[in-house]
């Protein structure tokens, strides 16, 4: 049965490229891969030993992505997965200097991805962006390298700086210089914490690197004088239910704080965070929602609407996507 999300309106935040390759795009990449090899190679279980063994699982995926021609077919891949499942905004992350393995230099990388970019964005009617990632295992270096290609790409489709991979496994030392320059140069500025690690990698982010909104923070729940200043300081959490799951950051999805996230008054979104590494859709991701929690038309639609306020976009295209949202979801609110 179609459930009744896949054809409205949705926002997602949180979205990385290269956990998210369809079976399709990678038999056009690699044409001997059979449906068994794709679930074993480019999907992770159902449950994984914790974040870095999740992380792991896209290596598969990376090493598809080394040539303009493979990015430029990953990007398309990625859009047309969005326009079925009735986005119509997202914000596309990826790490470039992954991405020169067979040569190309990070800017050609961002180039090739922000051109496929907007070529999908006039094939499928998808309004997307990207943000720029560094990692936790990066160098100072490597970090400094990123947000200064983020900044050289300000002005297109590029619009943001986000830090992500396994925190538990590495401290944020490395880092600080890069969001200081972000924050410097007025770069918007997104953060993976409060997922591998507890409530304690959130106040860390908050402190040093002082994001406008924090990619997962789920377990800030953990810590009530920290949901409060998320709420006082309208930080905004991207949360991704199945991956965190999947990441043992939670038990079974029942466990997930989701509910009491919203119940404390913070700003917060639905995302799919790897689309084949977590195998799910946000229309899945909302069906599981309300399934699980009880959560409606009415919450959900306010979770896209928080979205869409936090988005690194100008105000007249939020204005533009934000009637577009109401229109599809019935012009009601919470």
């Amino acid at each position: 049965m179609t459930s009744e999300f896949l054809h409205l309106p949705k926002i997602e935040l949180h979205l990385h490229l290269d956990c998210s390759l369809s079976f399709d795009v990678v038999r056009k990449i690699k044409p001997d891969t059979d449906w068994e090899t794709y679930r074993r190679d480019y999907v992770a279980p159902s449950k994984c030993t914790d974040l870095a063994d999740y992380i792991s699982r896209a290596v598969s995926a990376i090493s598809l992505m080394q040539t303009r021609e493979h990015l430029r077919w990953v990007t398309l891949d990625l859009m047309e997965q969005l326009r079925e499942d009735g986005a119509i905004y997202a914000e596309v992350r990826f790490a470039p200097l992954l991405h020169t393995q067979q040569g190309l230099a990070p800017a050609e990388v961002v180039q090739t991805v922000e051109a496929a970019l907007a070529e999908g964005m006039a094939q499928t009617g998808v309004e997307a962006r990207l943000i720029l990632c560094t990692l936790r295992n990066f160098s100072e270096a490597q970090s400094m390298e990123t947000v200064r290609l983020t900044e050289q790409f300000a002005g297109t489709l590029v619009v943001g700086f986000d830090i992500a991979a396994d925190e538990a496994g590495f401290p944020i030392d490395n880092h600080i210089s890069a969001f200081a320059y972000a924050r410097e140069k007025g770069i918007h500025v997104t953060a993976h914490a409060g997922e591998a690690k507890g409530p304690e990698s959130v106040w860390e982010t908050l402190q040093h690197f002082h994001p406008a909104r924090i990619g997962h923070g789920v377990r800030s729940a953990e810590d009530e004088a920290l949901l409060a200043f998320l709420k006082s300081e309208d930080i905004h959490l991207e949360l991704c239910p199945t991956s965190n799951v999947q990441t043992n950051v939670v038990a079974t999805i029942e466990d997930h704080p989701a509910e009491k996230i919203w119940r404390n008054g913070v700003s917060m979104s639905i995302n799919t965070d790897g689309r084949a590494l977590s195998d799910v859709t946000l229309t899945q991701e909302y069906d599981t929602m309300r399934r699980v929690f009880g959560w409606q038309k009415e919450r959900l639609l306010q979770c896209n609407l928080e979205a869409l306020r936090h988005a690194f976009i100008p105000e007249e295209v939020k204005a533009r996507l934000r009637a577009r949202l109401l229109e599809g979801w019935g012009g009601f609110q919470e």
